[in-house]
């Protein structure tokens, strides 16, 4: 009666046949059983069911996946169902994998993402350079 107001926010649904491509925010939870490319910023938890796929880069309090997500993924908790799979790079806290799940990528504990994206460029021009040097090795033995 006298204690703070809580914040009333709805479910945002995702149906399976819907498409969403750009940035997305949501206040509350969101259900997903479609598709959404792009940018997401959830304040809740994030559910993606088995026809679902989020591709692109998130961010929110939870997320529960039963279907697939590919791209960067900055969470508290990260659950992976038995239907699930995760693709890419993750930053959580905790992070949960069912029986079947599957999470293919790099992990790290605390935020910084970036640190991992500037080694994967210095790595790959490393390898570009690697390249060109076998290439001028073959072009010399031809």
């Amino acid at each position: 009666m006298f204690g703070k107001k809580k914040s009333i926010t709805g479910l945002t649904y995702i149906a399976q046949g819907t498409r969403v491509t750009g940035e997305s925010h949501f206040a509350g939870d969101a259900l997903v059983g479609g598709e959404i490319h792009g940018t997401i910023q959830s304040e809740g938890t994030v559910t993606i069911e088995p026809s679902g796929l989020i591709s692109g880069d998130i961010e929110c309090q939870e997320i529960k996946v039963s279907g697939l997500l590919q791209g960067k993924l900055r969470c508290e908790r990260l659950v992976i169902t038995g239907t699930g799979t995760v693709e890419g790079d993750v930053s959580s806290n905790h992070m949960e994998i069912f029986e079947g799940g599957q999470f293919i990528g790099v992990r790290v504990k605390d935020k910084h993402i970036d640190r991992l994206e500037q080694q994967a460029v210095v790595d790959d021009k490393k390898l570009q350079k690697i390249m060109e040097l076998d290439d001028k090795k073959i072009k010399k033995a031809q």
